[in-house]
């Protein structure tokens, strides 16, 4: 075959269709593919360009006016059928000239159906459209839900606080306490879905104005330091002398991150200590760059599971929930509270050695503070990393997990005299703390030592004083 005949032969079965046209408008050339899909017979070459592409091309005084700009490599187009109905098309407009002008310029266009394309792209589109939509009303009825619930969460706690001024029976007492302690709960777990609610729906904005710094870290320490002293853990909170005094960022919203990751820290940590660190990294002329280290010698997290932990509704297992509370929303929060801030949230972690959570922020210095001319790095933060972590991981022998260790046992027996004076005391929530502390220590224990535990655990739970003192002499013999 020649290879003009080859030629023909391609364009004439080609999958596209394609159109030959002169300055007049006149069809000169139609392949096979535009006449099945235009549905013409042989007349297609005595038609128009107009007929087919009736608001791309116009022609006045017997001459062909276009309106695309043949320069773009595809135009969406509206292609008409011989019976008048029409479908999209994508097609491309060239110009053909021969360089010498000894012949008229003539066009081609080369078109495909893309209704199937169309389809789905409308369908993608109102998939999109319909989503934001069910996004937005899930986003409202959240909001609305956690609304209605605070006004009754608050009324009940309102009115337990009034008859835990009045009331003097100890029995009364004790399950006033434990409905105050659960509106507490409620109140935080509402906070929490309300800012991510407003997180997931962009309409979250930060409040910065001027704060005193070291006055912000003494309050969160002071939110935590009875509590985790209590525990009989060591809590620690440095902050560098490079820090300035005042700084311009929403200080509610750092509260709120610290809180959640002392907390955390608190909630997983039975023995040794926990640790705050904040330093000054870099400055670049009135901003400032905030390094915070938030270390425990807790459980630990495997590194399999780090992944998970800031994703949203997500812990590192369903047990961690039954066992600890929580929403799994909370580290959420707080990687986009930082976020906002301009920075970002790491965690580091082994199993069984402890945790630490870093983060760093970008803080402005008031009008007043003097700034740097040029960005300056502070402090090597891997190296500080990794010397705050090993003061946790020395603070805290691995035999104090081996059940009948000289560790183990003095451990025990520290958490032991602190339980049982809890209980004495009637103040459950510490006993609970306590008991959920000496299950740990008791993990690697022999089959019957764990089931006292265990059942120590459950009469303190309930709040049952005979059963937990029953349960404390057995468990104390056995140790």
């Amino acid at each position: 075959m020649e290879q003009n005949g080859l030629f023909q032969f391609s364009i004439d079965n080609a999958l596209e269709m394609i159109l030959i046209f002169d300055e007049n408008g006149k069809i000169q050339y139609a392949n096979q593919m535009a006449g099945k899909l235009l549905e013409y017979n042989d007349e297609l070459c005595r038609s128009l360009i107009t007929d087919v592409f009736p608001g791309t091309f116009e022609i006045e005084n017997n001459e062909m006016i276009l309106n695309v700009n043949t320069e773009e490599p595809f135009q969406s187009l509206m292609a008409y059928r011989k019976n008048k109905t029409c479908f999209p098309v994508k097609a491309r407009i060239l110009v053909y000239e021969d360089g010498h002008g000894k012949e008229p310029r003539r066009y081609i266009c080369t078109a495909y159906d893309a209704s199937a394309e169309s389809f789905f792209e409308k369908k993608a589109s109102q998939a999109g459209q319909e989503a934001e939509q069910a996004q937005k009303v899930k986003t409202e009825f959240v909001a609305n839900v956690t609304h209605e619930l605070r006004t009754p969460v608050n009324g009940i706690l309102g009115n337990t606080r009034e008859l835990l001024g009045i009331e003097t029976d100890e029995e009364k007492l004790k399950l006033l306490h434990l409905v105050e302690r659960g509106c507490r709960d409620m109140n935080a777990i509402i906070n929490n879905i309300l800012d991510f609610s407003k997180l997931e729906a962009g309409k979250f904005s930060l409040e910065p104005r001027v704060f005193h710094f070291r006055n912000m870290i003494d309050y969160v320490k002071g939110n935590h330091s009875n509590r985790i002293i209590e525990k009989g853990l060591d809590f620690s909170v440095n902050v560098s002398p490079e820090i300035p005094e005042n700084v311009i960022s929403d200080e509610l919203r750092i509260v709120q991150i610290l809180n959640n990751l002392i907390s955390n820290a608190y909630k997983f940590t039975s023995v040794g200590g926990i640790h705050v660190e904040v330093v000054k990294t870099a400055q670049a002329g009135k901003m400032v760059e905030l390094f915070f280290m938030i270390i425990d010698s807790g459980i630990g997290i495997a590194k399999q599971d780090q992944d998970k932990l800031f994703k949203s509704f997500s812990q590192v297992d369903a047990s961690i929930s039954r066992k600890y509370g929580g929403t799994g929303l909370g580290l959420n929060i707080c990687k986009q509270l930082v976020e906002l801030m301009g920075g970002n949230i790491h965690v580091e972690s082994n199993e069984g050695k402890g945790t630490t959570f870093s983060f760093h922020i970008w803080v402005e210095l008031p009008e007043d503070c003097e700034a740097d001319k040029e960005y300056t790095v502070r402090r090597d933060e891997k190296e500080l990393l990794h010397k705050l972590q090993s003061l946790t991981e020395n603070s805290v022998s691995e035999n104090i997990w081996k059940y009948g260790t000289t560790e183990n046992k003095a451990e025990l027996e520290k958490k032991m005299s602190k339980l049982i004076l809890s209980v004495e005391m009637e103040n459950w929530e510490k006993a609970e703390m306590f008991a959920e502390s000496v299950k740990q220590l008791t993990e690697d224990a022999p089959r019957e030592v764990k089931s006292a535990a265990l059942r120590l655990k459950m009469a303190v739970q309930r709040g049952n004083y005979e059963k937990a003192a029953v349960a404390f002499e057995v468990l104390q013999k056995m140790i």
